[in-house]
């Protein structure tokens, strides 16, 4: 019997888990691409680029998309067979509701174990990819596309501004080239008409024109020589400009990224941090070091004073001395006072160097540690997740899509908070990296355990039911106060 009852409840919540997967990755997905869709558009991006970035990004999303899933559809699996009483009749027949969740426990550890290994070895690799195609296609010019009466300069060196375009964009009139190679001297061609190409390849752009002039200027003023005008007509005339700048055309080498600490596996964080720790170290080291050396006198500072050979004039003369430079010879308070200047500020240079290399070197650590915890933390909310959506779907007793969708954003938004609230914290130094990171786990937990203690023991706190007779009593004495006020 137990048997069949696990295939009962895994059945009921594979089917909507997947398909919550696939619809929570693809909000995800679309949502990334709204932050970016300015940067996308006119950037003559094929369709191969597009479909491997979504690709990259897919599975950079899917440790996030894969507790929301656990989430919603064990809200939904378990609001269902308690909205049809099968959950009544199961612990009728004396099945507790940790037995029944047993199962799906266990696929949510897998689940989970999955994710970690997404976040260990898929997760790097895809943000290496999806950075580095991000990056270039942010940063590559806007395709080519030549409007009427407006000048074009995307083109390195040239301004070119058409009058009007026919017979699908490639025959054009009035045309106008400069040449802004030289910013001290005049270059431009006009013509009447012409027919514009593009090679195959988008590379190469291609004007034939005719009837039209060639004005150049030679000479520099600044030179004192005087300024030739150089004036060309033609019947036909061709030239030719290269697109290679423009549009989606370089890709950049992934191992320009490659050192990101988003990119390693916790293997390679661990050897990361390692490497930190051990250089922190070194700079603390050389900055005691060099503090020993610009001040050599601390190293005697802690040792006994040797009294007995001086003289007893030089001890009444040190005692009834009120300030330092009053041991002093009268030649050597200007000596000591510019050493002590330069000195100090030595001394300042040197520490605020050193400071900065130290509090870089921290913030690397910190960056490091949040990403090894990360790893772990988008892992175990797989569970903690679980422990919510069940027993509060147990509670609820309601199924379909509406009741536990609005549960599962209500849970999954204080995750999301929680957990972006407390990196935040880690990165400023505020908390430690893993209360940081394990701030979204403290405060989702006790929910959980709370949320399955009143499961099992069939708790109305969310029926409305149970706050009927509260909300009348409530009602009752707000009538009852108009009453008196209106006598009053």
């Amino acid at each position: 019997m137990f048997k069949k009852l696990d295939k009962l409840v895994v059945k009921a919540f594979l089917g909507p888990f997947m398909a919550t997967f696939f619809i929570t990755l693809l909000v995800l997905v679309i949502q990334f691409f709204w932050l970016y869709i300015d940067d996308f558009v006119g950037k003559g991006l094929g369709a191969g680029v597009i479909v491997e970035f979504i690709a990259y990004q897919s599975a950079v999303l899917v440790p996030l998309a894969l507790p929301l899933a656990v989430l919603l559809s064990s809200l939904m699996t378990f609001g269902s067979l308690g909205e049809s009483f099968e959950l009544v009749a199961i612990k009728s027949a004396g099945i507790s509701l940790l037995r029944f969740m047993r199962p799906l426990f266990l696929i949510s550890i897998l689940v989970g174990f999955i994710a970690f290994l997404f976040s260990n070895y898929v997760i790097p690799v895809a943000n290496l990819k999806s950075r580095t195609l991000l990056a270039d296609i942010v940063y590559a010019k806007p395709a080519f596309d030549l409007k009427e009466g407006i000048f074009y300069d995307r083109i390195n060196g040239y301004a070119i501004k058409i009058g009007t375009k026919e017979s699908n964009d490639s025959i054009i009139r009035d045309v106008i080239i400069y040449e802004q190679g030289n910013l001290l001297q005049d270059n431009f061609i006009m013509a009447k008409s012409g027919v514009m190409r593009v090679t195959p390849d988008k590379r190469i752009l291609e004007f034939n024109l005719q009837d039209g002039w060639r004005y150049q200027e030679r000479g520099n003023p600044y030179e004192g020589t005087r300024s030739e005008y150089i004036r060309v007509g033609f019947k036909t005339y061709n030239k030719q400009f290269d697109l290679g700048s423009l549009g989606f055309t370089n890709r950049t080498a992934d191992s320009v990224n490659k050192n990101n600490e988003r990119m390693f596996s916790m293997r390679q964080l661990n050897k990361a941090l390692d490497s930190l720790e051990r250089e922190t170290a070194a700079v603390t080291n050389r900055m005691s070091a060099d503090m020993t050396y610009l001040f050599p006198f601390s190293a005697v500072l802690n040792k006994p004073w040797k009294t007995d050979q001086l003289s007893a004039v030089e001890k009444k003369r040190i005692r009834a001395a009120k300030q330092f430079k009053e041991l002093l010879p009268d030649t050597a308070i200007i000596n000591v006072g510019s050493t002590a200047k330069s000195t100090a500020s030595s001394v300042r240079m040197s520490a605020e160097s050193l400071r900065s290399v130290l509090e870089d070197k921290n913030r690397a650590i910190r960056r490091h540690s949040i990403e090894w915890h990360r790893k772990i933390t988008l892992s175990l909310a797989c569970i903690i997740l679980f422990l919510i959506g069940a027993p509060l779907g147990a509670i609820i007793r309601k199924g379909g899509l509406g009741t536990p969708l609005i549960f599962a954003i209500v849970f999954f938004m204080l995750f999301y908070f929680s957990s972006t609230i407390g990196e935040k914290f880690a990165k400023e130094n505020t908390v430690s990296p893993w209360i940081g990171m394990w701030m979204a786990t403290l405060v989702l937990l006790p929910v959980g355990l709370f949320l399955t203690y009143k499961a099992m023991r069939d708790s109305k706190i969310l029926n409305k039911e149970t706050y009927t007779p509260l909300l009348r009593l409530v009602s009752r004495i707000s009538l009852q106060r108009k009453k008196i006020s209106t006598t009053a």
